[in-house]
């Protein structure tokens, strides 16, 4: 029996329909069996690898911009430019955005316009993995549920024969 041959025969008996009634997930599964070949993958690989050089920045910016690490060196910077400005440089007359620091003010919302985008690239990329792990995840699923079934299979033969066994005389 040929692989091809096998692989339909396997899609009528196991999902009771034809190999291209299947959707690629469940051939790849069938021929998978077929092979007798493992099709587990890790998710996280396969985004890595098809991701390009601007989302995996997105990633690193926002890892970056969502930890306690970058939430209190900023803060000390705003707390720093603050006191700089209203105290130290303001005896002088040289404070270079003194009360309300207005340019302090644009510097945040350049740095909010531009970090927000970045941010939601990078959750859009969580959700493309959390996608490709759903569809591995079904994949794997299948493929146990089919082999269960084959294991079935073989155990009703077993229980036919030794029943056939033990009727002859």
């Amino acid at each position: 029996m040929t692989t091809d041959t096998h692989v339909a025969d396997l899609s009528l008996r196991l999902l009771g329909r034809s190999l291209d009634e299947l959707d690629a997930d469940e051939q790849r599964v069938l021929r998978a069996i077929a092979d007798r070949r493992l099709i587990s993958r890790d998710a996280a690989d396969l985004d890595d690898a098809e991701a390009s050089f601007g989302a995996r920045l997105s990633d690193k910016v926002a890892a970056v911009g969502g930890s306690w690490g970058f939430i209190l060196l900023f803060t000390a910077v705003l707390l720093g430019w603050m006191l700089l400005n209203s105290d130290v440089l303001a005896r002088w007359g040289m404070a270079f955005d003194p009360y309300p620091f207005i340019f302090l003010n644009l510097m945040l919302s350049t740095l909010a316009a531009v970090q927000a985008p970045i941010i939601m690239m990078s959750q859009n990329r969580a959700a493309a993995k959390d996608r490709i792990a759903a569809g591995l995840d079904y994949e794997i699923n299948l493929r146990a549920e089919l082999e269960i079934m084959r294991l079935h299979e073989k155990v009703d033969q077993l229980t036919e024969a030794v029943k056939m066994l033990k009727v002859q005389p």
